[in-house]
């Protein structure tokens, strides 16, 4: 897959579709990220989109805007397309055909990646980095890329063997401001004796920002294999939140060294849901590594895990249908920013 972009026309409804359907519709994800700037503070790091379903299959669009290149200083605003459901059976190869854009608002001409295409299966989730410009590019007036601090990508899906269709759109703002829980809380597990867990077991229930998690710990990996540990962060959804509400999270899982303070850490951004309530990693560290007594993280059977959560925003999602079949939706994301004055926000739908 390559990381050159072309002009290209604006995106529509289009008669190469569907996989089994010859004139089906030319599926698309919209993210809108208003408050780019904003994001840019933030530094060399992946955020990720709200989980949207198409063509039957739950998906999340990555998005780096300081990435790097190898042996190259200049940085690029990357994409990636990853398949979200975790448990996709080893023998399911889910074939795409998409396309990366980045939308020009001033002018409508587009930047969009030549259409690739991509085996998604359970050993490759995600299509790769892809659709990298240079980050002085995107932010040249001339562009049309960066408009009023706001900034427009998308992925369309040209071909999903045995799928139905979705028109999806998001718009993320990101917002210099600090809200209340902008600053990273934390929580600690101490774990006694790692050789009584289950496979999975899991933290007592903790309150962290305003919202209460557990963590989830499977000491011979999710996939039961014995070669990885694996870890993930769980929000408890209450009654009360709706089935289409999410909070968007920064958050990293630690595993102590309690040695020489070399914490095996991981990070992510992401949108934590009903629809996906838990994020994490199935191969968070190898059990050779975790078990090696020279580097701290199992001393005496006892072990530390740590997890530091913070809270920047919130999401809501709705769903519009046309007359024309076409299901459209919106995900709108609320950053809940507080200053001396008070809250600050509104829908960005």
């Amino acid at each position: 897959m390559g990381n050159s972009c072309v002009t290209c026309s604006v995106p529509g409804r289009s008669n190469q579709g569907q996989s089994q359907v010859s004139n089906g519709a030319q599926t698309t994800f919209k993210w809108t990220i208003d408050g780019f700037s904003s994001l840019l503070d933030k530094g060399n790091a992946w955020t990720s989109s709200s989980v949207f379903q198409i063509r039957g299959l739950n998906w999340y669009l990555g998005l780096n805007p300081r990435d790097t290149k190898s042996g190259d200083k200049e940085e690029y605003v990357s994409l990636k397309l990853v398949l979200a459901q975790r448990h996709v059976r080893s023998d399911t190869v889910v074939e795409v055909s998409f396309k990366f854009c980045i939308y020009d608002q001033s002018y409508g001409k587009h930047h969009e990646e030549h259409q690739v295409s991509h085996n998604f299966q359970s050993t490759s989730t995600t299509s790769g980095t892809s659709c990298m410009i240079p980050l002085t590019k995107l932010k040249e007036k001339s562009s049309g890329f960066l408009v009023n601090n706001c900034c427009i990508f998308g992925v369309e899906f040209i071909r999903v063997v045995v799928a139905e269709g979705n028109d999806v759109s998001e718009k993320l703002f990101v917002q210099k401001i600090n809200n209340i829980c902008s600053d990273s809380q934390v929580y600690s597990w101490n774990i006694d004796d790692f050789f009584l867990l289950k496979n999975p077991s899991t933290s007592p229930e903790f309150e962290l920002c305003g919202h209460k998690w557990f963590i989830t710990i499977h000491p011979s990996g999710e996939d039961k294999s014995g070669n990885y540990l694996s870890l993930f962060l769980s929000i408890k959804v209450s009654d009360t939140l709706h089935q289409n509400s999410g909070n968007l999270v920064e958050l990293n899982i630690s595993i102590k060294d309690q040695e020489t303070g070399k914490h095996r850490k991981l990070s992510d951004r992401c949108q934590f849901s009903k629809n996906s309530p838990s994020w994490g990693w199935p191969k968070f560290i190898s059990l050779e590594d975790f078990k090696d007594s020279s580097k701290g993280f199992l001393v005496k059977k006892k072990c530390c895990i740590e997890a530091h959560v913070a809270v920047i925003g919130s999401s809501k999602i709705e769903y519009y249908y046309s007359s024309s079949a076409y299901a459209h939706l919106c995900a709108c994301i609320y950053l809940s920013c507080y200053s001396a004055s008070g809250s600050l926000f509104v829908c960005l739908c």
